[in-house]
C-alpha cells in the first residue's frame, strides 16, 4: 500500500491537517453564492462569490481569518462530511466523502495546479465578486454551468 497516494490509503478522519487541506483542488465553487430549495434540497448556484475570493487565483485572500471577515463561511471538517451535497459534485471532499476517487484533473493527481482551470473546473472567468452587486438580486444570477 506505501505506493497509493495518502487519499486512497486513508480515511478523512485519519489525514493531517495539511494532507486534509492539500485536497482543495483550488476551484473557488464552494465561494459561491447559493441558494437551496427546503422542501426537495436542490441547491442553486449563482455567479457571485463571496469578496475574499481572488477570482483569477481562486483562492481566499484571507484564508486564516475568513470565517471571522464572514460568518456564514463554512468551515469545511471531517465530522459534516455528509452535509456536503450543497458542495459541487467535483469537490474532493465531498467525492472522497461518498467514497469516490479524486479527478483526473484534481491537482494532486495530475501534480499540477493549473489543470482544475485548464479543465474549466474553476469559476476562473466565470464569476463577479459580490461586492460588484446589488446581493438584494442575487437571484438574478442563478447559473446552470455545474455539474
Amino acid at each position: 500500500m506505501p505506493d497509493l497516494p495518502f487519499w486512497k490509503q486513508k480515511t478523512l478522519a485519519e489525514m493531517t491537517l495539511e494532507e486534509w487541506e492539500s485536497l482543495c483542488d483550488g476551484c473557488g465553487r464552494c465561494c459561491l453564492h447559493k441558494f437551496e430549495d427546503i422542501e426537495t434540497g436542490e441547491v442553486f448556484y449563482t455567479n457571485v462569490v463571496c469578496f475574499l475570493l481572488d477570482i483569477y487565483r481562486c483562492r481566499c485572500k484571507d484564508y486564516p481569518h475568513r470565517t471571522e471577515k464572514v460568518p456564514s463561511c463554512m468551515q469545511l471538517t471531517v465530522e459534516r462530511v455528509a452535509e456536503y451535497r450543497w458542495m459541487p459534485g467535483t469537490c474532493a471532499y465531498r467525492l472522497l466523502g461518498e467514497g469516490k476517487d479524486l479527478l483526473s484533473w484534481h491537482p494532486l493527481v495530475s501534480g499540477d495546479r493549473q489543470t482544475v482551470h485548464q479543465a474549466g473546473i474553476s469559476v476562473r472567468g466565470k464569476v463577479i465578486s459580490e461586492a460588484e452587486i446589488n446581493m438584494d438580486k442575487l437571484d438574478d444570477y442563478i447559473v446552470d454551468w455545474f455539474d
